[in-house]
């Protein structure tokens, strides 16, 4: 897919085929409502955006779930210092860690490849009563030149398939302005170890933060991982 300019995410209706149901999230500030996918079994592509978007079919629902990872880096969101500081959020999916940065007066744009994941985010959006938010089309292995560089970079859950430590770190750094610092919550997958050595081949210094919970109390195991440069 290629890249576009970020462009502020207007309301849009749901696609049909589709099965949805309405989370309430918690812990990390006022209650957010989500609009997501009922499973990961929804899957329905008749215009074919799946073979375009360079999605398999198993794994083109991801995007539309609750994942707990996402929920831990919303937590993180909603009392790291964000003022004068332009934020990315990469495989944004549904868009909560964004969704918390920009209900707090934040500069954020979400990013996805995903092409259901602007509609979703304008759902919830508008559900949440929060105004149009950033969002811009991107694809960690293809160029997305328009983007631009970023003070604060973060991700949940987005080192699940092997190819995706090599890109998502060449991704990152294109992406990074000067003292830029990136937050990766990771659920102890395979992937994070070849992740942070190609980070630390690419300049930066790593430190993680072991996490046993989600902001609501329900247990987690994982770490937040906090990459400088």
């Amino acid at each position: 897919m290629s890249s576009q300019p970020a462009a502020r995410a207007e309301p849009a209706p749901l696609p049909s085929g589709y099965h949805v149901k309405l989370e309430t999230v918690t812990g990390s500030g006022a209650d957010i409502q989500l609009r997501s996918l009922l499973d990961r079994v929804q899957y329905h592509d008749p215009d074919g955006d799946a073979e375009r978007a360079g999605i398999a079919p198993a794994s083109w629902p991801l995007f539309g779930l609750l994942w707990p990872s996402g929920q831990v880096l919303a937590g993180v969101m909603s009392t790291y210092a964000i003022a004068g500081k332009r934020v990315l959020e990469l495989g944004c999916g549904l868009g909560l860690a964004s969704m918390v940065v920009h209900r707090r007066g934040g500069d954020v744009t979400a990013t996805d490849c995903h092409p259901l994941a602007p509609l979703f985010l304008s759902e919830n959006l508008e559900l949440n009563g929060l105004p149009v938010m950033k969002f811009s089309a991107a694809h960690w292995s293809r160029p997305n030149p328009l983007l631009g560089l970023f003070d604060v970079i973060i991700g949940s859950d987005v080192l699940y398939d092997r190819e995706q430590p090599e890109a998502l770190s060449q991704f990152i750094a294109l992406h990074s302005g000067p003292g830029v610092e990136v937050l990766i919550v990771d659920p102890n997958r395979g992937n994070q170890g070849r992740f942070s050595t190609r980070m630390g081949q690419l300049g930066y210094s790593h430190r993680s933060t072991l996490i046993a919970c989600l902001p609501d109390g329900v247990p987690y195991r994982g770490r937040l991982h906090r990459y400088l440069r």
